[in-house]
């Protein structure tokens, strides 16, 4: 291999990794029926009461916009992340609301905020508690 060619891959692969780290951790979970639990250092939210349905879990750092069905439609969430994280719902204009989700926080049927989430961060994001 070229000396040029040998160092643009190794600096490449280490852009790579530094945008890796850098990103929020969404993780892609169990197809529906599949109950999974929340793994350390995440919080997984549900499309069904109960931990069933679609799963989608989240690791911190930063926001991340939830995904696998579980967006305006988490109606169960677990959360092993050893801190705190919050729920993220967003309204109409610039508005939004925030829930904190403490450690071991769950909920099985989660209908004050089933159908008001669209993400989680490490942070309130400016919004106002909801």
């Amino acid at each position: 291999m070229h000396r040029s060619t040998a160092l643009l891959a190794t600096t490449l692969v280490g852009v790579a990794a530094a945008l890796t780290l850098a990103a929020p951790t969404a993780v892609a979970t169990a197809p529906a029926g599949a109950a999974r639990a929340a793994g350390p250092g995440q919080v997984c939210f549900w499309t069904e009461a109960g931990q069933h349905g679609q799963a989608w879990c989240y690791a911190p750092p930063g926001y991340a916009e939830a995904e696998n069905g579980t967006q305006r439609h988490a109606y169960s969430f677990d959360s092993r992340v050893d801190g705190t994280v919050y729920a993220i719902s967003y309204g109409p204009g610039n508005s939004c609301l925030y829930r904190e989700i403490r450690k071991d926080d769950y909920d099985e049927n989660w209908e004050a905020w089933a159908t008001k989430f669209d993400g989680v961060s490490d942070n309130k994001m400016g919004c106002e508690a909801g």
